[in-house]
């Protein structure tokens, strides 16, 4: 007798463990896909931070080069006018209003 309650039991234990096995299954995959949803935002969200820190950086090199825009000018047009034999010219154009006045 006590023999076949065991039996029972047993036999009732396992068939719980059966019945429940496929809902714990499910849970498992709902937490499975709940964490790689997780994961799939947080990565879009750093994305998201390193575009806007590019974003950032561009603008502030395109300004930089906005505010050195007349000092670049300025560096450019010395540069031509202390390479570009402009006193030459200068000197040669003297010379010539000079030899019309004569």
């Amino acid at each position: 007798m006590a023999l076949d309650q065991i039996t029972d039991a047993v036999t009732q234990s396992n068939v719980k463990v059966l019945g429940e096995a496929p809902a714990m299954a499910m849970g498992s995959i709902y937490q499975t896909m709940a964490h790689s949803t997780g994961i799939l935002f947080q990565n879009a969200v750093a994305a998201q931070q390193q575009q806007n820190t590019l974003a950032q950086a561009a603008a502030n090199q395109g300004i930089l080069q906005i505010y050195s825009m007349n000092t670049m000018a300025a560096a450019a047009g010395s540069e031509k006018i202390g390479q570009g034999g402009i006193a030459d010219n200068l000197t040669s154009l003297l010379a010539v209003l000079q030899s019309f006045q004569r």
